[in-house]
């Protein structure tokens, strides 16, 4: 979305932040920052047309009958967390969402993260922190799961995780679409 929204900037921002020579909260606040609050329907359209990986439904399934809740911590604006959820209608069997909250009520973005700390717009840490579990799995993809997925003992990791992950020594279980990861799951919690 921030390369469609503020394509200079992006081109400029993101491989700094990919790089880590720039926070993911000094840069995303700084995108979205530039992009103007009228937009905003425009960016809930663009969620409208991003698909869901396949296996999240089964996924759900799986979890809801083992009763555990599948909460989604996003590096990304909620709003479009939720118009992607509600236009699959995934939105009811989601736990809880936590995001990038934006005010749109001035001439450009003004953007709040309840849980905004150290290097990040949403600190994921800090959100697992708040829903403790017997066992707590990341399900990630870039950088903006790197804190998360090095604090959590479980994680799935694909694309540019996987990298930082491996930077760190850090193991993690790779995963495609959603059913590798209930399949793995499945599998982990029958050998308990």
């Amino acid at each position: 979305m921030l390369k469609e929204f503020a394509p200079q900037l992006s081109a400029e921002l993101m491989p700094q932040m990919y790089a880590r020579q720039l926070t993911l909260r000094a840069g995303v606040r700084q995108l979205l920052e530039s992009i103007p609050a009228s937009r905003y329907p425009e960016i809930l359209a663009y969620a409208k047309t991003k698909a869901i990986r396949p296996g999240l439904v089964e996924l759900l399934d799986f979890l809801e009958n083992r009763g555990v809740p599948f909460i989604v911590v996003s590096g990304g604006l909620r709003g479009m967390v939720e118009t992607t959820l509600t236009q699959a209608n995934l939105r009811s069997r989601v736990a809880a969402i936590y995001a990038v909250d934006l005010d749109t009520s001035a001439e450009f973005f003004q953007v709040h993260s309840e849980f905004e700390e150290g290097t990040e717009m949403v600190s994921k840490v800090q959100v697992m922190a708040q829903h403790p579990a017997e066992e707590q799995i990341a399900i990630g993809d870039s950088v903006t799961d790197l804190n998360m997925a090095l604090y959590a003992p479980v994680v799935f990791a694909r694309d540019r995780l996987i990298h930082y992950l491996d930077e760190h020594n850090k193991s993690y279980l790779s995963w495609n679409d959603f059913f590798d990861v209930r399949e793995a799951l499945e599998k982990r919690w029958q050998e308990r």
